[in-house]
This record gives structure tokens, sequence and C-alpha cells, in this order.
């Protein structure tokens, strides 16, 4: 399948709440290589049988970052709290998507610069508006609890990137999409449990409850991390283009890691290392603490303007990630040190 096509398709749909058109194209697509199965709210998972009994999960949140209505006004105008991490400083002038009994185009309002306070500081959601142009008619079709997500365009930047809304993580779902064409029809030593789960955004959620039921021995968690950025710090951060980000963090199995890390070099992978002292902030801290514990590895996708309309990613560094877990899939998983 075609990556841009397939990532543009992703991150153009909505995936919040209720609200699933991108887990509905999910499994559109895995369903053609794999037995997809749905897994209450909590996502969809699906599964590749292998010769082995051994099981491999490979596990991307499909969710998105978003805001849910907390007042419509008689003016039109909306009041909204977040769904997730916003960072409020972007939100004036940005477009957005309301979802209530049909979709309501809105822009968060902006105040002049000439009338605006020097240095002006956004610390309360409740105090950037959106306007939906439509005064009281807006009552008659947004009401309070309505979802909101961001309007974005997908768009290439150059040859080998794109920016678009929610590539967290619609770039790891895509991942998953890649892998499971490249290994229809192969020969397998484990079996795959492909998840693509819900809730991320909102404290590891569903990857939480619908791992339990998987029963995998080993789990790789696809995320996106920071990517290289003019005001981002080097040892904070990976060049978009540099390859897949490998994580190292007391949370993640060792056996993992190293197992990931030895892949990469004796095929030639392009890769970098994350080093996290604590948690990872990915679906792997829950993962690994469910039932008796699931070991987990991280490999992550370098993003820039993370949380916001305009990811960026780089192809080649989405690609790598496919190619890491197809290799690590076909040579068994981890490795024993």
């Amino acid at each position: 399948m075609d990556i841009k096509e397939l990532l543009k398709e992703l991150t153009l749909s909505f995936s919040i709440g209720h609200i699933n058109g991108a887990r509905e194209i999910l499994g559109r697509v895995v369903s053609q290589y794999a037995k997809v199965k749905e897994i209450g709210n909590q996502g969809l998972v699906a599964t590749i049988h292998g010769d082995g009994e051994k099981t491999v999960l490979i596990e991307a949140h499909v969710d998105e970052i978003g805001f849910t209505v907390t007042n419509v006004e008689d003016n039109g105008f909306l009041t909204v709290a977040s769904c997730g991490g916003i960072d409020l400083r972007q939100l004036p002038t940005k477009q957005v998507v309301i979802h209530g009994k049909e979709k309501v185009k809105g822009v968060f309002i902006s105040t002049p610069p000439h009338l605006s306070k020097d240095n002006e500081k956004f610390s309360d959601i409740s105090k950037i508006k959106i306007d939906t142009g439509l005064n009281e008619e807006a009552k008659k079709v947004i009401k309070v609890g309505d979802y909101v997500t961001f309007d974005g365009e997908f768009l290439a930047l150059g040859e080998n990137r794109v920016t678009s809304k929610s590539l967290d993580n619609r770039a790891g779902c895509a991942v998953l999409c890649l892998l499971a064409e490249r290994l229809n029809g192969k020969k397998l030593p484990v079996n795959v449990k492909l998840l693509f789960s819900e809730g991320e955004e909102l404290g590891l959620r569903g990857a939480r409850t619908a791992a339990f039921g998987i029963e995998a021995d080993e789990a790789v968690i696809v995320d996106v991390s920071f990517g290289d950025a003019p005001d981002v710090k080097a040892q904070d951060s990976s060049p978009l283009g540099s390859g897949v980000m490998i994580g190292a963090s007391p949370v993640l199995s060792r056996k993992i890691t190293r197992t990931l890390e030895d892949i990469a070099k004796e095929n030639g992978i392009p890769f970098t290392n994350e080093i996290m002292g604590s948690t990872t902030g990915t679906n792997a801290d829950v993962i690994s603490i469910v039932k008796e514990g699931i070991p987990c590895g991280l490999a992550s996708i370098p993003l820039r303007n993370m949380h916001t309309d305009c990811e960026i990613v780089d192809l080649r560094d989405v690609l790598a990630t496919v190619d890491l877990l197809y290799k690590y899939i076909l040579s068994g998983g981890a490795k024993n040190d």
C-alpha cells in the first residue's frame, strides 16, 4: 500500500471518545491480511498466526488529542475543556471541527495584538473561545459534551516529509498496517497480535485493558517521540530522517531493547537510541504491568510539533520502523543475553 495515501486517510479521519473514524479505516485495511476483532471501546486487535507457541504483541494507539464542549453561548461561541495534553499557546486562530448533530467548522478566537497585553500568557482554556459563526443556531446542533478536533490539512513537505494533525499516533498505526501487509503469506516462527488501542491520550486507558486479554509473551509499542527542532535540545530528541528511535528505560525489557538494536545493526536499519530514566510516557508503562507483567520494547518515530495540528514526520523513519519490526518478528522476537 502507498504510505503517503495511507497516512493521509488516517490523519484526516477523527478518533476521539466514541468517534472512531480512524479505527474503522484500520479495520478495513488490516482485515485484508489478518483476522480483526473489535474489543469494546478499547480498540481493535488483529491476529496473524505463526508456527510457534510464542505470541508477540505490536501496539499503537489510535486516539488523538482534542476537546469537549463545556458551554454553548447564545452568540455561537463555545467554551471547551482539553481531552489530552494541549499546548494552549497554539490555540488562537486554529481551525477545528465540532462533532455535534452534524459536523460544524469553527475557529479559536484571537485577540488582535493592538488590544492584547504584552507577553499575554494562556493558562485557562475556558478563556479561549471557539467561534462557530452560527449565533443562536449553534444550540440546535451543538450540545455540552460534544467533541472537538483540530481541522488540519495533509501536506507533503519536500520528497520525504509530511505534515498533518494526529500523526501522533497515526504514524504508528500506519506502521502496523504496513507490517501486516509485509507479513502476509510469510512463514512466521511466532504468533503476532496487532493492537490498535484507544485512550492513550487520556491516561493510557485502552492498552491497559486490551492487553489483559491478549495473553502476549512480549510486546513492542510503536509511538512517536520528540524530533529535532531549533528550540529542542539535541539530547532530548532525534533528527527527522535518522531512523527509528529504540527506547531504553527501567520500564522496558533490556532483552527486547538489545535484540532490537542488534537486528537494526545486522540489517543496516537506521536507528537512534532514546534513553529515559523513568517511565516512557507510552502504553509500555501499562502493558508492562498487565497481569504478571508483559516484557516491553519501544520503537518510536521522530516527530516535530507534537500535539498540534501540523505535526511532521519523515516517511523514511516510518519505513525504518516497519523494517525493524518485520525482521524482529521473523527472528522470533527477543533473544536471550
